[in-house]
């Protein structure tokens, strides 16, 4: 029987990009998904109008073992994006985060380990394991902050940076991290952890809470104030989501040797952006500025959070090929094209 790939989360926008990628080359895939997310219906019937019967899908709950034993049935490969996405509804609600993220995550593992034969899997965790970073020094720079330690400064956060869980998204997401890790060590698993950076780009569903870059265009293009916690100075390396795919493929090929590892993926050094700077490129693409406020620092908020990617860079010969600007004006173009908020705004002929 041909691979089949299953992908927990797989509606979602870093899931709709990988599927689509394996299911163009031929591969089977089964997206799990409970569909809670708003848009990510739209993703998947975009995933079954585009690639028909090779495309499986099962709505579920990462959290239900039963359903999860059915889909890793005849599964050869597994990548968990399942998730509870926003540090502002962790606050909110940290006992479901909880559920959702560590407790699905335990879940996933405890039907992985139960398998007669171990499946890779790749978990896509988050910088925020790392904390706010208070203790690496900054300087302003124009209009971003920027580390005064000279070899942060060149290559980002490396995997060596002490782990320090905040809000209960931190917390959750750093748990899970933590157990896919440790189940690799303690039962032989091949598991690989992302800690991921900024990813944008196509189907992304942006939100105030979580996919800032799509967020900020699609305020702008609806001429709708965009908020900034913070004094928008806050710099991050941002990733374009098929550069992303091209390194969750290569990690879930290489899988039995990287297995046990954790991998600070991001844009680097070389696509780095502060918020500021964003706005700047949307006001170009739109031909206005974009109508900000700026509000109070958010729990958590890193000021600086650029990824060093030389470790998966090393085993794999990974890098990210796509600049900010062509991939900021790629997803400008989607969201134009296939967003119904982007699609309104051009008929009142405000964009």
């Amino acid at each position: 029987m041909s691979e089949l790939v299953l992908i927990c989360g797989g509606a979602g926008f870093i899931g709709t990009n990988l599927a689509s990628r394996l299911l163009a080359s031929g591969t089977r895939v089964l997206v799990y998904d409970d569909l809670s997310r708003a848009g990510v219906d739209r993703n998947l019937q975009w995933l079954k109008d585009t690639y028909g019967s090779l495309l499986q899908f099962e709505l579920g709950d990462i959290r239900d073992a039963r359903a999860l034993r059915q889909c890793l049935r005849d599964a050869t490969a597994v990548y968990h994006f399942a998730g509870q996405t926003a540090v502002t509804t962790s606050l909110v609600n940290p006992r479901e985060d909880f559920e959702i993220n560590a407790l699905g995550a335990m879940t996933l593992l405890e039907e992985l380990r139960a398998l007669r034969f171990p499946i890779p899997l790749l978990f896509t965790s988050t910088n925020k394991v790392y904390g706010d970073l208070g203790s690496v020094a900054l300087r302003r720079r124009g209009s971003r902050y920027e580390p005064q330690h000279p070899g942060i400064l060149a290559n980002g956060i490396d995997e060596s940076c002490p782990l320090s869980f905040h809000s209960p998204y931190g917390c959750s997401k750093g748990a899970a991290d933590q157990y896919v890790l440790d189940y690799a060590r303690s039962y032989g698993m091949p598991n690989i952890v992302f800690r991921m950076s900024c990813i944008y780009g196509p189907h992304q569903c942006g939100t105030e809470d979580q996919g800032w870059v799509a967020h900020f265009i699609l305020q702008a293009i609806a001429c709708q104030q965009i908020i900034l916690y913070g004094d928008g100075m806050q710099v991050r390396d941002v990733l374009f989501v098929e550069d992303l795919v091209d390194a969750m493929v290569l990690a879930q090929d290489n899988a039995t040797r990287l297995g046990g590892r954790a991998f600070n993926i991001g844009g680097g050094p070389g696509n780095v952006m502060s918020l500021l700077e964003l706005l700047e490129i949307v006001g170009e693409l739109d031909g206005q500025a974009p109508s900000v406020r700026f509000d109070d620092w958010r729990v958590g908020d890193q000021r600086y959070y650029v990824s060093d990617t030389r470790a998966f860079q090393s085993v794999t010969g990974w890098k990210p090929r796509t600049s900010v600007r062509d991939g900021v004006a790629a997803l400008h173009r989607w969201l134009f094209e296939n967003n119904e908020t982007a699609r309104l705004a051009l008929q009142r002929g405000v964009a």
